[in-house]
C-alpha cells in the first residue's frame, strides 16, 4: 500500500448504477473507504458491500472533503463521491484547495455523467449546439451575478441548462430567471424539464418558456431552455446543429 494513500474524487452520475462509468466503478471497487453526502452514498451503498462508508449531511462539504484527505493520509485508498461529475459543481476543486500542502498525496479525478448530459438524453437532443450551464443557487454566488449571466447567455442565443432551479427558500427563482431570459428569448421558445434523472420517479416534459415560468420545479429538477432554432419533434426537444442543411 502507498504510504500516503490515494484519493479518488468520483462522479457517480445521476444516481443509478448503470449510468456510472466503468472507471468510476473500478475506483470505488479499489477503495477501502467511500465518503460523501449521505444521499449520494445511499445511492451506491448496495453495490459496494464491505466498504467503510463515511457520510456528512448537506452543507458540510468542507468537512467531508477534509475527512477524505485525512483518511487517505493514513495510507488508505479513498473515494469521495459526488453526484453527476466530480468537477462540475462537485468537490474536485475544494479537495484540491484543501490538499494544496499535501504534496505527496495522490489525487485523481474520475469524471461522471453530469445532469446536463443525462437530462438531455431523456428529453431528446436539446444540447445539439452551443450551450451554457448556470446554477440558480445563490448560496455561494451573488444573485446579481447569476442574473447577469442569465441575461448574457440569453442574448447570445445559447441553449441554457439550469441547475438548482428551485427550493423551499428559493420558490420564485425559476420564474425570475424566465422573466430575465424573455428579455431576449421569445415566450414560445421550446423548453424542457427532467425530474429525478436516473432515479425512481424520473419524468420529463416539454413546454414553452412562458409555461416554464409557472412550472413548480425542485432541487431534483434540471431545466433546459432552447435557443431560437430549438424545436419539439414527436414530443422530444431538439436543437439542430445544422447538419441537415449541409
Amino acid at each position: 500500500m502507498n504510504d500516503t494513500g490515494k484519493l479518488y474524487v468520483v462522479g457517480i452520475g445521476p444516481g443509478s448504477y448503470d449510468q456510472m462509468t466503468i472507471k468510476a466503478v473500478k475506483a470505488l471497487e479499489e477503495s477501502q473507504v467511500i465518503i460523501g453526502y449521505t444521499v449520494y452514498v445511499d445511492l451506491i451503498r448496495e453495490h459496494f458491500p464491505g466498504k467503510e462508508l463515511m457520510t456528512t449531511p448537506m452543507r458540510q462539504e468542507k468537512d467531508r472533503c477534509q475527512m477524505a484527505i485525512d483518511e487517505a493520509k493514513k495510507g488508505k485508498t479513498v473515494s469521495m463521491v459526488c453526484s453527476g461529475d466530480s468537477g462540475i459543481y462537485g468537490m474536485s476543486g475544494l479537495v484540491l484547495e484543501l490538499a494544496a500542502e499535501e504534496k505527496e498525496l495522490e489525487i485523481e479525478m474520475i469524471p461522471g455523467v453530469t445532469a446536463a448530459c443525462s437530462g438531455a438524453s431523456v428529453l431528446g437532443a436539446p444540447l445539439g449546439h452551443d450551450f451554457a450551464v448556470i446554477s440558480l443557487s445563490d448560496l455561494l454566488t451573488p444573485m446579481v451575478l447569476i442574473e447577469d449571466r442569465l441575461r448574457r447567455a440569453a442574448t447570445a442565443d445559447l441553449v441554457i441548462c439550469l441547475y438548482n432551479p428551485s427550493s423551499k427558500k428559493r420558490a420564485g427563482y425559476l420564474r425570475r430567471a424566465c422573466e430575465l431570459m424573455m428579455e431576449s428569448k421569445k415566450p414560445e421558445t421550446v423548453c424542457g424539464v427532467v425530474r429525478n434523472i436516473g432515479r425512481q420517479g424520473e419524468m420529463m416534459e416539454v413546454m414553452t418558456l412562458n409555461q416554464l415560468k409557472d412550472y413548480e420545479a425542485d432541487m431534483f429538477t434540471t431545466v433546459f431552455v432552447g435557443n431560437s432554432m430549438t424545436k419539439c419533434i414527436n414530443g422530444k426537444m431538439v436543437t439542430p446543429r445544422g447538419y441537415r442543411d449541409v
